[in-house]
Protein backbone atom coordinates (compact mmCIF):
# COMPACT_ATOMS: atom_id res chain seq x y z
CA UNK A 1 0.00 0.00 0.00
CA UNK A 2 2.87 2.34 0.96
CA UNK A 3 4.18 1.77 -2.74
CA UNK A 4 0.97 2.08 -4.24
CA UNK A 5 0.20 5.61 -2.64
CA UNK A 6 3.18 6.74 -3.30
CA UNK A 7 2.48 6.26 -6.93
CA UNK A 8 -0.41 8.95 -6.11
CA UNK A 9 1.11 11.64 -3.92
CA UNK A 10 3.48 13.96 -6.21
CA UNK A 11 3.75 16.37 -3.62
CA UNK A 12 6.74 16.44 -0.88
CA UNK A 13 6.41 19.40 1.94
CA UNK A 14 6.58 19.23 5.17
CA UNK A 15 3.65 21.25 7.71
CA UNK A 16 5.27 21.12 11.20
CA UNK A 17 2.97 20.18 14.17
CA UNK A 18 5.45 20.50 16.39
CA UNK A 19 7.83 23.40 18.47
CA UNK A 20 11.21 21.70 19.26
CA UNK A 21 11.96 19.53 15.32
CA UNK A 22 14.37 20.96 13.80
CA UNK A 23 15.31 18.26 11.07
CA UNK A 24 12.36 15.85 9.50
CA UNK A 25 13.40 13.54 6.63
CA UNK A 26 10.33 13.13 4.18
CA UNK A 27 9.05 9.93 4.34
CA UNK A 28 8.41 8.26 0.98
CA UNK A 29 8.49 4.31 0.20
CA UNK A 30 12.20 3.10 -0.82
CA UNK A 31 13.01 6.66 -0.85
CA UNK A 32 11.52 7.49 -4.44
CA UNK A 33 10.49 10.97 -5.61
CA UNK A 34 8.73 10.65 -9.37
CA UNK A 35 9.84 12.84 -11.81
CA UNK A 36 7.94 16.81 -12.08
CA UNK A 37 6.54 16.05 -8.61
CA UNK A 38 6.27 19.56 -6.96
CA UNK A 39 8.03 20.75 -3.82
CA UNK A 40 6.63 22.78 -1.82
CA UNK A 41 9.32 24.77 0.83
CA UNK A 42 7.61 27.06 3.23
CA UNK A 43 8.97 30.39 4.88
CA UNK A 44 11.43 29.04 7.94
CA UNK A 45 12.21 26.37 5.96
CA UNK A 46 15.22 24.92 3.65
CA UNK A 47 14.89 21.26 1.56
CA UNK A 48 18.08 19.72 1.40
CA UNK A 49 17.91 16.34 -0.83
CA UNK A 50 21.17 13.72 0.13
CA UNK A 51 21.90 10.98 -2.50
CA UNK A 52 23.95 8.26 -1.65
CA UNK A 53 24.94 9.80 1.39
CA UNK A 54 25.96 13.12 0.10
CA UNK A 55 24.50 16.46 0.11
CA UNK A 56 22.90 17.09 -3.61
CA UNK A 57 20.61 20.42 -3.73
CA UNK A 58 19.46 22.96 -1.02
CA UNK A 59 16.26 24.47 -1.86
CA UNK A 60 15.29 27.76 -0.07
CA UNK A 61 11.42 28.44 0.37
CA UNK A 62 9.48 28.41 -2.87
CA UNK A 63 7.59 25.95 -4.98
CA UNK A 64 9.79 23.65 -7.17
CA UNK A 65 9.17 20.69 -10.03
CA UNK A 66 11.51 18.33 -9.53
CA UNK A 67 13.18 18.33 -13.50
CA UNK A 68 16.19 17.54 -14.40
CA UNK A 69 16.76 21.59 -14.60
CA UNK A 70 15.81 22.30 -11.26
CA UNK A 71 18.20 19.32 -10.13
CA UNK A 72 21.33 19.98 -11.86
CA UNK A 73 24.03 18.74 -9.59
CA UNK A 74 21.56 15.88 -9.00
CA UNK A 75 21.34 15.00 -12.50
CA UNK A 76 25.48 15.27 -12.54
CA UNK A 77 25.49 12.64 -9.50
CA UNK A 78 22.84 10.56 -11.14
CA UNK A 79 24.16 9.99 -14.47
CA UNK A 80 20.79 8.98 -16.32
CA UNK A 81 20.68 9.16 -19.93
CA UNK A 82 16.88 9.06 -20.17
CA UNK A 83 16.70 12.35 -18.08
CA UNK A 84 15.08 10.95 -15.09
CA UNK A 85 11.40 9.79 -16.35
CA UNK A 86 11.60 7.57 -14.29
CA UNK A 87 11.10 8.18 -10.31
CA UNK A 88 14.51 8.67 -8.66
CA UNK A 89 15.89 7.75 -5.20
CA UNK A 90 16.90 10.91 -2.83
CA UNK A 91 16.68 11.74 0.94
CA UNK A 92 14.81 14.90 1.32
CA UNK A 93 15.54 16.85 4.90
CA UNK A 94 13.42 19.40 6.01
CA UNK A 95 15.31 21.72 8.27
CA UNK A 96 13.20 24.62 10.37
CA UNK A 97 15.14 27.78 10.25
CA UNK A 98 12.59 29.62 12.43
CA UNK A 99 13.99 30.92 15.70
CA UNK A 100 13.61 27.88 18.71
CA UNK A 101 13.16 30.58 21.44
CA UNK A 102 12.59 29.38 25.45
CA UNK A 103 15.43 26.99 25.68
CA UNK A 104 16.59 27.10 29.20
CA UNK A 105 20.73 26.97 30.74
CA UNK A 106 22.14 27.07 33.71
CA UNK A 107 25.23 26.19 35.78
CA UNK A 108 25.26 23.18 37.75
CA UNK A 109 28.07 23.56 39.41
CA UNK A 110 29.57 27.13 40.26
CA UNK A 111 31.79 29.72 38.44
CA UNK A 112 34.52 31.06 40.62
CA UNK A 113 35.35 34.08 40.14
CA UNK A 114 37.75 36.80 41.63
CA UNK A 115 35.92 40.11 42.79
CA UNK A 116 37.87 43.04 44.06
CA UNK A 117 35.67 43.11 47.09
CA UNK A 118 34.64 40.24 48.16
CA UNK A 119 37.88 38.22 47.01
CA UNK A 120 37.08 34.63 45.93
CA UNK A 121 33.05 34.34 45.01
CA UNK A 122 31.63 31.26 43.64
CA UNK A 123 28.50 32.17 41.32
CA UNK A 124 25.53 30.47 39.93
CA UNK A 125 23.55 31.53 37.24
CA UNK A 126 20.72 30.51 35.06
CA UNK A 127 18.36 32.13 32.46
CA UNK A 128 17.25 30.88 28.34
CA UNK A 129 18.59 31.69 25.20
CA UNK A 130 17.20 31.01 21.47
CA UNK A 131 18.77 29.54 18.18
CA UNK A 132 18.67 29.25 14.45
CA UNK A 133 19.29 27.58 11.93
CA UNK A 134 21.82 29.42 9.14
CA UNK A 135 23.41 26.37 7.15
CA UNK A 136 21.34 23.51 7.13
CA UNK A 137 23.58 21.97 4.95
CA UNK A 138 26.73 22.40 7.91
CA UNK A 139 23.91 20.99 10.09
CA UNK A 140 23.17 17.61 8.47
CA UNK A 141 26.64 17.19 7.79
CA UNK A 142 27.98 18.03 11.44
CA UNK A 143 24.95 17.31 14.22
CA UNK A 144 21.87 15.91 12.91
CA UNK A 145 23.12 13.26 10.19
CA UNK A 146 20.81 10.77 9.34
CA UNK A 147 18.44 11.16 12.79
CA UNK A 148 14.65 11.01 10.56
CA UNK A 149 13.83 13.61 13.34
CA UNK A 150 16.20 15.70 14.98
CA UNK A 151 15.07 17.78 17.68
CA UNK A 152 16.02 20.66 20.26
CA UNK A 153 16.52 18.02 22.85
CA UNK A 154 19.06 16.43 20.83
CA UNK A 155 21.12 19.80 20.96
CA UNK A 156 19.97 21.82 23.93
CA UNK A 157 22.87 19.65 26.77
CA UNK A 158 26.10 20.32 24.00
CA UNK A 159 24.52 24.23 23.67
CA UNK A 160 23.88 23.99 27.67
CA UNK A 161 27.88 22.63 28.52
CA UNK A 162 28.95 25.19 25.46
CA UNK A 163 27.90 27.96 27.02
CA UNK A 164 28.98 27.40 30.77
CA UNK A 165 32.38 27.07 29.49
CA UNK A 166 31.80 30.02 27.72
CA UNK A 167 30.29 31.59 30.91
CA UNK A 168 33.14 31.81 33.27
CA UNK A 169 35.43 33.45 30.85
CA UNK A 170 32.87 36.14 30.01
CA UNK A 171 32.50 36.89 33.83
CA UNK A 172 35.64 36.41 34.89
CA UNK A 173 36.78 39.26 31.99
CA UNK A 174 33.87 41.27 32.05
CA UNK A 175 35.74 43.43 35.21
CA UNK A 176 32.10 44.18 36.95
CA UNK A 177 32.22 43.96 40.78
CA UNK A 178 29.65 41.34 42.15
CA UNK A 179 27.63 43.47 43.68
CA UNK A 180 26.92 45.67 39.96
CA UNK A 181 26.68 42.10 37.98
CA UNK A 182 22.56 42.94 38.14
CA UNK A 183 23.40 46.05 36.21
CA UNK A 184 24.87 44.45 33.45
CA UNK A 185 23.19 41.26 32.34
CA UNK A 186 22.20 42.43 29.42
CA UNK A 187 25.59 43.67 28.24
CA UNK A 188 26.89 40.51 29.20
CA UNK A 189 23.91 38.31 27.51
CA UNK A 190 24.91 40.61 24.30
CA UNK A 191 28.49 39.15 24.72
CA UNK A 192 27.72 35.85 24.89
CA UNK A 193 25.39 35.73 21.90
CA UNK A 194 28.23 36.92 20.06
CA UNK A 195 30.74 34.32 21.19
CA UNK A 196 28.93 31.55 20.56
CA UNK A 197 27.62 32.17 17.11
CA UNK A 198 31.11 32.61 16.36
CA UNK A 199 32.03 29.21 17.63
CA UNK A 200 28.82 27.37 16.53
CA UNK A 201 29.16 28.62 12.90
CA UNK A 202 31.11 25.53 11.33
CA UNK A 203 27.94 23.38 12.76
CA UNK A 204 25.49 25.89 11.10
CA UNK A 205 23.80 27.10 14.18
CA UNK A 206 23.49 31.08 15.60
CA UNK A 207 22.23 32.50 19.02
CA UNK A 208 20.52 35.67 18.13
CA UNK A 209 19.36 35.99 21.95
CA UNK A 210 21.11 35.31 25.09
CA UNK A 211 19.83 36.29 28.46
CA UNK A 212 20.62 35.88 31.98
CA UNK A 213 18.09 35.67 34.47
CA UNK A 214 19.85 35.40 37.52
CA UNK A 215 23.16 35.45 38.82
CA UNK A 216 22.95 34.26 42.75
CA UNK A 217 25.59 34.24 44.95
CA UNK A 218 26.73 32.03 47.67
CA UNK A 219 24.42 32.38 51.71
CA UNK A 220 27.32 33.31 53.22
CA UNK A 221 27.74 36.25 50.87
CA UNK A 222 24.16 36.89 50.76
CA UNK A 223 23.90 36.93 54.69
CA UNK A 224 26.71 39.61 54.72
CA UNK A 225 25.22 41.62 52.08
CA UNK A 226 21.92 41.53 54.02
CA UNK A 227 23.52 42.71 57.11
CA UNK A 228 25.55 45.65 55.36
CA UNK A 229 22.19 46.84 54.09
CA UNK A 230 20.59 46.78 57.30
CA UNK A 231 22.99 48.69 59.19
CA UNK A 232 22.70 51.28 55.92
CA UNK A 233 18.64 51.37 56.90
CA UNK A 234 19.27 51.69 60.72
CA UNK A 235 21.40 54.76 60.66
CA UNK A 236 21.89 55.82 64.24
CA UNK A 237 22.74 52.71 66.16
CA UNK A 238 21.56 54.69 69.51
CA UNK A 239 18.38 55.30 68.48
CA UNK A 240 17.49 51.86 67.08
CA UNK A 241 19.03 49.96 70.66
CA UNK A 242 16.38 52.89 72.50
CA UNK A 243 13.56 51.90 69.80
CA UNK A 244 14.23 48.09 70.44
CA UNK A 245 14.37 48.32 74.26
CA UNK A 246 10.78 50.56 74.02
CA UNK A 247 9.31 47.27 72.02
CA UNK A 248 10.83 44.97 73.97
CA UNK A 249 9.34 46.64 76.94
CA UNK A 250 5.77 46.83 75.56
CA UNK A 251 5.93 43.16 74.45
CA UNK A 252 7.41 42.53 78.34
CA UNK A 253 3.70 44.74 79.49
CA UNK A 254 1.96 42.34 77.86
CA UNK A 255 2.86 39.26 79.04
CA UNK A 256 2.23 39.75 82.99
CA UNK A 257 3.95 37.36 85.49
CA UNK A 258 6.81 34.91 85.35
CA UNK A 259 10.71 36.59 84.12
CA UNK A 260 8.63 38.98 82.18
CA UNK A 261 7.79 41.17 84.80
CA UNK A 262 11.31 41.06 85.85
CA UNK A 263 12.49 41.72 82.64
CA UNK A 264 10.49 45.04 81.86
CA UNK A 265 11.37 46.13 85.61
CA UNK A 266 14.99 45.99 84.29
CA UNK A 267 14.25 47.96 81.22
CA UNK A 268 12.42 50.59 82.26
CA UNK A 269 15.18 50.93 85.10
CA UNK A 270 17.53 51.32 81.99
CA UNK A 271 15.24 53.55 80.23
CA UNK A 272 14.84 55.72 83.19
CA UNK A 273 18.46 56.32 83.60
CA UNK A 274 18.51 57.37 79.60
CA UNK A 275 16.09 59.50 79.99
CA UNK A 276 17.02 60.84 83.43
CA UNK A 277 20.66 61.45 81.45
CA UNK A 278 19.15 63.20 78.58
CA UNK A 279 17.43 65.51 80.26
CA UNK A 280 19.96 66.26 83.15
CA UNK A 281 21.80 69.95 82.36
CA UNK A 282 24.77 69.70 80.37
CA UNK A 283 27.82 71.38 81.01
CA UNK A 284 28.53 73.71 78.10
CA UNK A 285 32.23 73.99 77.96
CA UNK A 286 33.95 77.70 77.89
CA UNK A 287 34.50 79.40 74.48
CA UNK A 288 37.83 79.49 74.22
CA UNK A 289 39.84 82.87 74.64
CA UNK A 290 39.07 85.38 71.91
CA UNK A 291 35.89 83.79 71.06
CA UNK A 292 32.94 85.64 70.10
CA UNK A 293 31.09 84.96 74.00
CA UNK A 294 34.52 84.28 76.04
CA UNK A 295 37.34 86.21 77.90
CA UNK A 296 39.46 88.75 76.26
CA UNK A 297 42.86 86.73 75.13
CA UNK A 298 45.92 87.28 77.43
CA UNK A 299 48.15 89.39 77.18
CA UNK A 300 51.21 88.07 76.11
CA UNK A 301 54.42 87.68 78.10
CA UNK A 302 57.55 89.72 78.12
CA UNK A 303 60.78 87.35 76.91
CA UNK A 304 64.10 88.17 78.66
CA UNK A 305 67.51 88.41 77.37
CA UNK A 306 70.46 88.08 79.44
CA UNK A 307 74.16 88.08 78.86
CA UNK A 308 76.22 85.05 79.69
CA UNK A 309 79.74 84.96 79.87
CA UNK A 310 79.50 87.37 76.55
CA UNK A 311 76.85 85.35 74.93
CA UNK A 312 73.34 85.88 74.93
CA UNK A 313 71.22 83.45 76.27
CA UNK A 314 67.06 83.34 76.02
CA UNK A 315 64.01 83.89 75.43
CA UNK A 316 63.16 83.61 79.00
CA UNK A 317 59.63 84.35 80.34
CA UNK A 318 59.65 86.22 83.67
CA UNK A 319 58.48 82.84 85.50
CA UNK A 320 62.06 81.53 84.46
CA UNK A 321 63.95 84.41 86.13
CA UNK A 322 64.07 82.69 89.40
CA UNK A 323 65.21 79.88 88.37
CA UNK A 324 68.59 81.81 86.62
CA UNK A 325 68.92 83.87 89.76
CA UNK A 326 69.07 80.77 91.93
CA UNK A 327 71.93 78.95 89.35
CA UNK A 328 73.91 82.31 89.28
CA UNK A 329 73.35 82.66 85.56
CA UNK A 330 71.41 86.06 86.12
CA UNK A 331 73.58 88.46 88.93
CA UNK A 332 72.90 92.31 90.03
CA UNK A 333 75.54 92.84 87.07
CA UNK A 334 74.04 90.45 84.32
CA UNK A 335 73.34 93.12 81.49
CA UNK A 336 69.71 92.12 80.38
CA UNK A 337 67.15 93.80 77.66
CA UNK A 338 63.56 93.36 76.76
CA UNK A 339 61.48 94.32 73.76
CA UNK A 340 60.78 98.13 74.29
CA UNK A 341 64.31 98.76 76.23
CA UNK A 342 66.76 101.20 73.89
CA UNK A 343 70.05 98.91 75.22
CA UNK A 344 71.18 96.01 77.40
CA UNK A 345 71.35 97.21 80.98
CA UNK A 346 72.72 95.46 84.46
CA UNK A 347 69.93 93.75 85.82
CA UNK A 348 69.83 95.52 88.98
CA UNK A 349 69.08 99.15 87.08
CA UNK A 350 66.14 97.68 85.48
CA UNK A 351 62.57 98.47 87.40
CA UNK A 352 61.08 95.45 86.69
CA UNK A 353 63.84 93.16 88.20
CA UNK A 354 64.28 95.19 91.48
CA UNK A 355 62.15 93.02 92.99
CA UNK A 356 63.97 89.61 92.35
CA UNK A 357 67.18 91.64 92.62
CA UNK A 358 66.23 92.69 95.79
CA UNK A 359 66.87 88.39 97.20
CA UNK A 360 70.50 88.72 95.41
CA UNK A 361 73.18 89.71 97.58
CA UNK A 362 75.60 92.28 96.31
CA UNK A 363 79.03 91.64 95.47
CA UNK A 364 81.64 91.30 97.98
CA UNK A 365 83.68 94.18 99.01
CA UNK A 366 87.42 94.22 97.36
CA UNK A 367 90.12 92.73 100.06
CA UNK A 368 93.35 94.88 100.97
Amino acid sequence: MDRIRGEFIDIVEWTDDSRDTIVWRFPRYENEIKMGARLVVRESQTAVFVNEGRIADVFTPGTYVLETQNLPLLATLKGWKYGFHSPFKAEVYFVNTRLFTDLKWGTQNPVIVRDAEFGMVRLRAFGAFATRITDAAALLRELAGTDPQFRTEEVQEYLRQLIVGRLANALATANVPVLDLAGHQDALGARLAGILSEELAPVGVAVPTFIIENISLPPEVEAAIDTRARMGIVGDLDQYTRFQTANAIGDAARNPGGAGEGIGLGMGMAVGQRLAAGLAPQAVPAPPPGAAGGPPPLPPQEQWYVAVGGRQQGPYDPAALPGLVGTGELTRASLVWRVGMPAWLPADQVPELSPLMSSVPPPLPPQV
